[in-house]
């Protein structure tokens, strides 16, 4: 891995991939849903969709033919924290892509009638989003978890608030946060001896400065948000608080949400799905940020057996919290975890991603040895470190369904230890 200041200051991170055919590139910008206010949340969003409409030189269509045309992929994703643009294509193809790429950052037109018909589209993706509560169940919980915060407010926005958007606004707000403080590049794959060059023709010129803006560190609420709707299932989460990126504990939680939901041996799957088929998905994931994290679980399952599925869910986090996890258990997750880290970064997508992700926000690189290696030291200590953390609160709750009775039941401070209540 190689990392370099370009001479307008901005950040690069390569890594060469020997045996490689493609590259993956990605701009990534420290801005996201965190970054709005309440008056102009969905904001980041929009502006990601608008990159995409056209500038001088290439109108939305031609952005399009361009990549179908050299067989590359374009995208891009808007997340709490941060926006990354990025393309795969065939090394040969490089300095295309890259062309297209950086016109469009720089370049975009925000024409207003590009724009009205954009705003649809994303009005659109907000009404299908909140047609599924499987993927608005996740959204709420954040909101009970982060309350008040800008961590809790959606990605998407709503469309009270983008519906008096205009191209002046969302170009204020990229100039305010597009700047080359907040901005890096990453880049994976077969890499020529022309790249440094190439990055130079492209974003040397690179002025735009800004203030670093302070981020406030959230509280963690133990809250309960509920959304009725008719469905088939009641679609629930429960949030734990959990640890933020740089944390060291980070690698003992990973361990713990292999064990409690992270695949098909984990003790919830098990229990739930395969012992008594109360529920087709149930899961849990670790989501962290810069200075914070939650740990969720989610369960989808039919509403005469919710309140089953809940008190399962309890006794194994009782399980869990008393004894922690044994040695064998520890053993066998180490070795889950070291197959998805190493499988996971066998192309050029995930290895730009994960240079794109750690020098965005940690500024530092580890090799995959070096993670490998910190995952290997966890100990049963550790482990009980994390789940003290873990339970020091009560847990948030969010559901979408039909009856909100079965979580009202619940007892949120249940898992708090006695002498912290």
């Amino acid at each position: 891995m190689k990392k370099y200041t370009l001479s307008s200051g901005l950040r690069v991170v390569a890594e060469h991939i020997p045996g490689s055919r493609s590259v993956s590139f990605g701009i990534w910008v420290k801005n996201g849903s965190r970054n709005e206010t309440q008056a102009d949340n969905g904001i980041s969003h929009f502006i990601e969709h608008m990159l995409f409409k056209g500038t001088e030189r290439y109108d939305a269509r031609a952005i399009a033919e361009q990549f179908d045309a050299i067989g590359g992929n374009v995208n891009a994703f808007t997340s709490k924290e941060y926006t990354s643009y990025y393309a795969k294509v065939l090394d040969e193809h490089l300095p295309i892509a890259m062309d297209i790429l950086s016109d469009m950052f720089f370049n975009s037109k925000f024409d207003p009638e590009e724009l009205s018909r954009e705003k649809n589209v994303i009005f659109e993706e907000i009404s299908m989003y909140l047609d599924d509560p499987d993927d608005l169940v996740h959204d709420l919980i954040v909101e009970a978890a982060y309350e008040g915060h800008p961590l809790a407010m959606p990605i998407l926005g709503t469309q009270e608030h983008l519906a008096p958007m205009t191209s002046e606004d969302l170009q204020r707000f990229l100039h305010e946060r597009y700047t080359v403080d907040n901005t890096i590049v990453a880049i994976a794959g077969n890499l020529g001896d022309d790249l440094e060059e190439l990055l130079e023709q492209h974003f040397g010129s690179f002025g735009r400065k800004g203030t670093p803006s302070p981020i406030v560190e959230p509280s963690f609420d133990g809250g309960l948000v509920y959304r009725k709707k008719k469905t088939e299932q009641n679609h629930i989460c429960l949030s734990f608080q959990g640890f933020g990126y740089d944390d060291p504990r980070q690698y003992a939680m990973a361990l713990l949400n292999n064990s409690i939901g992270g695949g098909m041996s984990s003790k919830l799957f098990q229990e739930i799905r395969e012992k008594r088929g109360l529920a087709y998905s149930v899961y849990s994931y670790h989501s962290a940020h810069a200075d914070s994290g939650y740990f969720t679980i989610y369960a989808g399952t039919a509403p005469k057996q919710t309140a089953d599925v809940l008190k399962l869910t309890q006794q194994v986090l009782h399980e869990v919290q008393s004894r922690g996890l044994t040695e064998d258990e520890i053993r066998k997750g180490k070795q889950q975890l070291k197959g998805s880290l190493i499988m996971g970064l066998e192309g050029s997508g995930s290895r730009m991603n994960r240079l794109g992700k750690n020098e965005l926000m940690l500024g530092r690189h580890e090799t995959i040895d070096e993670t490998i290696a910190k995952v290997e030291a966890v100990t049963e200590a550790d482990v009980r470190l994390a789940l003290d953390h873990l339970f020091a609160k009560p847990f948030a709750v969010a559901m979408v369904g039909g009856s909100d009775r079965a979580i009202n039941a619940l007892r949120r401070d249940e898992l708090v230890p006695s002498d912290t209540n």
